[in-house]
């Protein structure tokens, strides 16, 4: 029985050392290089003092910052990957939430590191990776390893604005690693061109798989997702099969009609999430790539970023959207309606999850984690801890389950109850449009639609009132250049909501 993440990268390294696990703009390290660095890193901080508690990690993404974070583990704490691009105040609010005794830094955020708030010791990391391993020293740390200790700290937006930072702990990663990989079959050949920050959870689909099966990464620079054409000649010049991407960032490449003049050459597995892929860009990856197996991945951080999948493996209506499935093994979904009861067949209600994929919660924040953590009110006889998503789904005739809208995109306008999700289902069939978002302003009651897309806005109102009811009209439209995302790769609404208040 596993209780660290720390055994995949053991035995990988000493089955094939010398292959390439992660690769980057600037360099590449091999599972032995990996595997070398974290026990030296590790030596570092057990020998400074560190233990059982979260070290900063202020890097550029980078193989390296992938080997602070296993010398993190190793030495028995845990990591928190900071993006090196946030606003100092930002961080500064982050650093006041965990207070970490120690920071990671390398040549690219040292200047930064110097603006902001932190006290603690800083530590660059070609220092923390110079010492000579200590086999000893290592091997008392791991031996006190707990499956439920942590391993890194994720933080998301609040609604506060106040950042929230998601710990989630070994059992629940291993059960991640181990559950996907089956689905989607992972194994050694797998190549996987990683499109998210690796201060997201999403990358913990290629991270640890990666380690566990001794396949390769390669850590796609970022520039090229404004360059669709440039980004498919790069998935083909390095071999990448498998891709597990945001919505977003394979809609870039379908939308600008890249695959009139590049296709790619040895993709076979499409992972996609944390949005709703739309109909007409997910039929254009579809006719590219008619033999690849294409994966929908549903989960909130708050589950280990992952917890439903729908195979599409079936023919989808073009009004029907796609699901996000079934539950992986090992985890339920309740879906409770306003009763805190089990919603009916068809019904909606929100989506709750039990399980081993359930974090532990936001650190130093109980108010917060009493919020969404909650005891499952199905069960009164003894404790138990369920996570309330703030999705809402429904059963389709297939007892498939599907993401209908976020909660709190759920308003009333006109005496209607609406789903701004749904006005951008429809808008995304129009032709020209590339992609949208709906925003709702509740003082004036107006409903506004933001698009990048060929068609004016004069037009495109004329569309809609065919095809929306009245009381579901946007207000107003804003044709834009391109649409705002937020560092996740998701569509930034409260920037929307902001910049057309």
């Amino acid at each position: 029985m596993r209780n660290n993440v720390l055994s995949y990268l053991v035995t990988t390294a000493m089955e094939v050392p010398d292959k390439v696990a992660f690769s980057g703009e600037k360099s590449s390290l091999t599972f032995r290089q990996l595997w070398d660095g974290s026990r030296s890193a590790a030596t570092t901080l057990i020998r400074d003092g560190y233990d059982h508690e979260p070290i900063l990690i202020f890097m550029e993404k980078s193989p390296e910052e992938i080997c602070a974070f296993f010398g993190v583990i190793t030495a028995g704490c845990y990591y928190v990957p900071i993006d090196e691009e946030m606003p100092a105040s930002r961080i500064d609010l982050i650093i006041d939430n965990c207070k970490p005794r120690a920071v990671i830094f390398d040549d690219s955020t040292a200047e930064k590191l110097e603006s902001l708030s932190f006290t603690g010791a800083k530590i660059h990391y070609k220092d923390l990776v110079a010492t000579p391993a200590d086999g000893d020293l290592i091997a008392e740390r791991m031996d006190k390893a707990l499956d439920i200790d942590p391993i890194y700290i994720v933080f998301t937006s609040g609604s506060t604005g106040v950042p929230k930072g998601v710990v989630a702990c070994h059992r629940s990663v291993i059960d991640y690693v181990e559950q996907l990989s089956e689905v989607v079959g992972f194994t050694r050949d797998t190549v996987f061109g990683n499109q998210s920050p690796l201060y997201f959870d999403a990358c913990l689909k290629e991270l640890y798989p990666t380690i566990m099966f001794g396949a390769t990464t390669h850590l796609i620079p970022k520039q090229l997702f404004m360059q669709p054409k440039n980004l498919v000649e790069y998935l083909n010049e390095k071999k990448v099969n498998t891709i597990c991407w945001v919505v977003s960032a394979l809609t870039m490449i379908s939308a600008f009609k890249t695959f009139d003049l590049v296709k790619p050459e040895f993709l076979h597995t499409v992972c996609f999430g944390s949005e709703v892929f739309p109909k007409k860009q997910y039929r254009l990856w579809r006719e590219a790539l008619p033999e690849a197996q294409f994966i929908n991945l549903y989960g909130p951080t708050e589950a280990t970023g992952m917890s439903c999948y729908f195979r599409c493996d079936r023919e989808l209506t073009e009004e029907e959207p796609i699901p996000i499935g079934r539950p992986f093994d090992n985890t339920q979904v309740l879906l409770l309606d306003e009763n805190n009861q089990l919603a009916k067949d068809g019904e909606p209600g929100e989506i709750c999850l039990r399980g081993t994929c359930v974090t532990l919660g936001y650190y130093n924040n109980p108010e917060k984690t009493a919020e969404s953590f909650v005891q499952n009110p199905l069960n009164h006889n003894y404790p138990e801890i369920i996570y309330r998503t703030g999705d809402m789904g429904y059963y389709n005739e297939h007892h498939e389950l599907v993401f209908a809208s976020r909660k709190d995109y759920q308003i009333k306008h006109m005496g209607h109850r609406i789903e701004l999700g749904e006005i951008e289902a429809d808008v995304a069939k129009v032709e020209g449009i590339k992609i949208c978002a709906c925003t709702y302003q509740r003082e004036k009651d107006k409903i506004i639609l933001h698009y990048v897309g060929d068609m004016d806005e004069k037009e495109l109102t004329k569309s809609l009132k065919a095809m929306l009811p009245r009381y579901m009209l946007p207000a107003k439209t804003h044709r834009m250049d391109e649409m705002c995302f937020t560092p996740n790769g998701k569509i930034d609404r409260k920037r929307l909501e902001k910049e057309f208040s």
